[in-house]
């Protein structure tokens, strides 16, 4: 159980965070492994936008909490889960393969929706790190016109996992040039999700419109 000192925690943090970010930035919780009274406590604060990385944990979630919440899928997403949550998330931000594209149109042929999709380019050094090669970008991007189903809304990227400040700083900003060639290209493509609980400063700096917290809201995660 957990303490009401730590849910008025995340209660407080919730507002420290809000008040302090520039208005063109959405903030999404990053709610992964955390309890439904702990997202209500988020909840209550004013926050609507909750990201999960598995989908039947978010489709439970979805289930339980308010219909007014907005759900990302933010983790690697396997295209045989897609029809899980096909008929209520808001936003995919880890697309990264046509496969995956053609999967998400389908199942949202299905519901008579549209699914908004970020394409995640890999900018971080790590091997261990998803994403699409950048110089694949315009070429998926001319195979998913043909999705009537799906609104490729901007990009996704997640920066090295390292304490050198310059460097994570060039990543992004090496996402925001990509960004703003897209962009130029497909004037839809309004979000740039870059930042997270360790660099999401840095990531504003270099022109985020989306950053994903969760530690610095929650804590650090029950595994």
């Amino acid at each position: 159980m957990k303490s009401y000192l730590c849910l008025m925690d995340i209660h407080s943090n919730i507002k420290e965070l809000i008040k302090n970010l520039p208005s063109e930035v959405t903030l999404v919780a990053v709610s992964k492994t955390k309890s439904n009274e702990e997202i209500m406590q988020a909840y209550e604060a004013g926050q609507r936008v909750f990201g999960e990385n598995k989908i039947q944990e978010m489709a439970a979630k979805w289930e339980a909490l308010p219909k007014d919440i907005v759900w990302h899928m933010i983790g690697h997403v396997q295209t045989n889960k897609v029809k899980y949550m096909a008929h209520f998330v808001d936003l995919i931000h880890g697309v990264e393969s046509l496969k995956l594209l053609k999967e998400i149109n389908k199942q949202a042929v299905k519901h008579n929706r549209v699914i908004s999709c970020l394409i995640q380019i890999r900018i971080a050094e790590e091997e261990t790190k998803f994403g699409l090669p950048a110089d694949e970008l315009e070429s998926l991007l001319l195979s998913a016109q043909s999705f009537s189903n799906i609104k490729i809304a901007g990009l996704m990227g997640m920066a090295s996992f390292t304490d050198n400040i310059e460097q994570i700083k060039n990543e992004f900003f090496q996402l925001k040039t990509i960004f703003d060639k897209t962009q130029n290209q497909l004037p839809e493509c309004t979000i740039l999700s870059m930042g997270m609980s360790g660099d999401y400063p840095i990531a504003i700096q270099a022109g985020s419109t989306m950053i994903r917290v969760g530690s610095k809201i929650f804590g650090q995660r029950n595994y």
